[in-house]
């Protein structure tokens, strides 16, 4: 095990803001309310995958909810202990480890303010390996791990247990409503995993690697070093574009930030333009003119990210405004997500974009998110 430090977390929270492909909820305000837990003296150990006994009981912490109500609506701050002991009481024994949903965005920072809150370890992996907007759109359920039971609450203390539901996308069916209902944003506690399906279906050393991405940004700064090398260099995957936002159509509607955005090319992407879809997360690129869409030039479940060119930050969907000034980065997704039966769950045509296909970045192994 290893102990985060507040060092740490800010690395996290850069790295994962990057991995998140604008989603995942703000990772500067996870930084900040997990910098503040350690503050008070609260601490938090991360657990390799491979330690995880497999008769260990473990859930799954994430935030549900629209991005651009999550830096409006701030927590309470004992929404991970609630929602964990509702969970534990339903099923009647405690868990012995925290794992996470997403490394995206401040869902990255969700599983360490639990475990500093409960003293349970966390674990170094996630379900995802980025960030994605609905429920069933995860390693665990695609790998066939039961959802069932798992809890909500919200800033307010109101608590839902769901004691059994069909599927995944019954989970998302239900409970994203009633998150809209919570103000849309609601902390959940999903399922009570045995530690072997947690290593058979989880990407592993996800938490390091977000941490590795995000100092290697901080070194980059330091240096005076390209950002888009210094991330690529690390994930894989390649530069698509560089350029300047120039409109971007945004709405909030049944608990997502829905849209798209378009960005003309700067430098030697002078006279290009690009567009962007995006469901919290980004979704599918497409080179074009002003106007027009044309050819694909990455979708999911490959990552599509957004950093500030000046500084590197990570651009996140409710951030998105005129005028900035970006590098758009291609990253390879997990192999979990490349087999045809994820695809169905996470591919082009699961969003809306059926005519879209999928042509996987490449990977060179032992790079980037496993």
């Amino acid at each position: 095990m290893w102990t985060i430090t507040h060092d740490d977390v800010t690395a996290i929270a850069l790295g994962a803001g990057i991995l998140g492909t604008g989603g995942g909820g703000n990772p500067y305000l996870g930084q900040l309310r997990m910098q503040e837990l350690l503050r008070q003296g609260y601490s938090v150990q991360v657990m390799n995958l491979e330690d995880l006994p497999d008769d260990a009981l473990v859930c799954e912490i994430g935030w549900m909810g629209a991005p651009t109500v999550g830096v409006e609506k701030l927590p309470r701050g004992n929404e991970s202990e609630a929602v964990i002991a509702a969970l534990e009481q339903y099923v009647g024994r405690k868990f012995d480890a925290i794992a996470c949903s997403e490394i995206g965005g401040s869902n990255s920072i969700a599983p360490l303010e639990a475990g500093a809150q409960t003293g349970k370890p966390v674990i170094d992996a996630d379900a995802m390996g980025r960030a994605f907007p609905e429920m069933q759109m995860s390693t665990l359920f695609i790998g066939g791990v039961s959802c069932n039971p798992s809890a909500m609450v919200d800033a307010k203390g109101n608590c839902i247990v769901f004691d059994h539901l069909e599927d995944s996308f019954k989970l998302e069916q239900y409970a994203r409503p009633l998150c809209v209902q919570m103000g849309c944003t609601a902390l959940l506690a999903i399922g009570a995993m045995s530690g072997a399906e947690v290593k058979r279906t989880s990407v592993r050393d996800t938490l390091k690697l977000a941490k590795q991405v995000g100092q290697a940004v901080l070194d980059a700064r330091n240096t005076k070093a390209s950002f888009s090398e210094a991330v690529l260099n690390i994930t894989g995957g390649v530069e698509l574009f560089t350029g300047k936002l120039v409109d971007v159509q945004r709405r909030t509607t049944a608990g997502f930030a829905r849209g798209e955005m378009i960005i003309e090319g700067l430098g030697a992407h002078a006279g290009g333009f690009i567009h962007i879809a995006f469901q919290n997360e980004n979704l599918v690129a497409w080179r074009g003119d002003r106007h027009t869409r044309q050819d694909v030039m990455a979708c999911v479940p490959d990552l599509i990210c957004l950093l500030e060119s000046d500084t590197g930050e990570p651009i996140t969907t409710e951030q998105l405004r005129y005028g900035l000034r970006v590098n758009v980065l291609a990253i390879p997704c997990t192999d979990k997500f490349r087999t045809p039966e994820a695809l169905k769950v996470v591919g082009p045509a699961a969003f809306g974009y059926p005519d879209v296909v999928y042509s996987p970045l490449h990977k060179t192994p032992g790079q980037g998110i496993e």
